[in-house]
């Protein structure tokens, strides 16, 4: 199922930025300088996607990019030479980072938190890999604040889970505090579907 999942952001890929479009304007594009602009450090950012993050972040950010999709780091990688930008880009499962512990300041993720198989097991990594006092900074598609509006996600979901692994009820602040990250800063925004949260790492 994995696999099928991950074949179908494959083919997307080059159509990705297009397809999106609607939503990005709309929904997404205000999230990215709310995250990219609070970084410091050593920064990773997981799911990086096609890079649309990537024109948001302080001149000079050391900055590693992950991501799962080989044709998806492609487009990344374009953008980034295009913007003129010194990135190191790995391919990696944000459920397994290849990285030390305590090796990041910041660990930043942007709406593939919905995307991944295992979203407490992704969180945990990004934690273990962040360094004490480090930043982690989060925005993505949640569940709704009102009960009619999650009743059409689940309906959405019984689609978009089997065919693209794509959830829209997942909660990531939930699971920030239950790893023990103090919250510095929350919103929630088009009725409580879009949630950023900056948190931070005890010590």
């Amino acid at each position: 199922m994995e696999s099928r999942h991950a074949r179908h952001w494959d083919r997307l890929a080059a159509r990705y930025d297009d397809l999106s479009a609607g939503a990005e304007r709309r929904f997404l594009a205000p999230c990215r300088p709310w995250v990219a602009g609070r970084v410091h450090g050593r920064v990773l950012e997981v799911g990086v996607g096609t890079g649309a993050n990537l024109a948001h972040y302080p001149a000079g950010t050391d900055l590693t990019c992950l991501e799962r999709s080989d044709p998806m780091l492609e487009q990344a990688r374009a953008r980034a030479r295009r913007l003129g930008l010194e990135v190191a880009f790995v391919h990696g499962d944000a459920g397994a980072l290849e990285a030390a512990d305590d090796a990041f300041d910041t660990v930043l993720s942007t709406f593939t938190l919905c995307c991944v198989p295992d979203e407490e097991a992704a969180l945990a990594e990004m934690v273990r890999v962040l360094r004490p006092g480090g930043s982690l900074l989060l925005a993505d598609h949640v569940a709704a604040a009102h009960w009619w509006l999650r009743a059409g996600q689940a309906l959405a979901e019984t689609v978009s889970v089997p065919v693209q692994g794509e959830h829209f009820r997942r909660r990531p602040l939930r699971v920030v505090r239950a790893l023990g990250l103090e919250v510095l800063a929350t919103e929630r925004e088009g009725l409580g579907l879009i949630e950023r949260v900056h948190a931070r790492q005890p010590g």
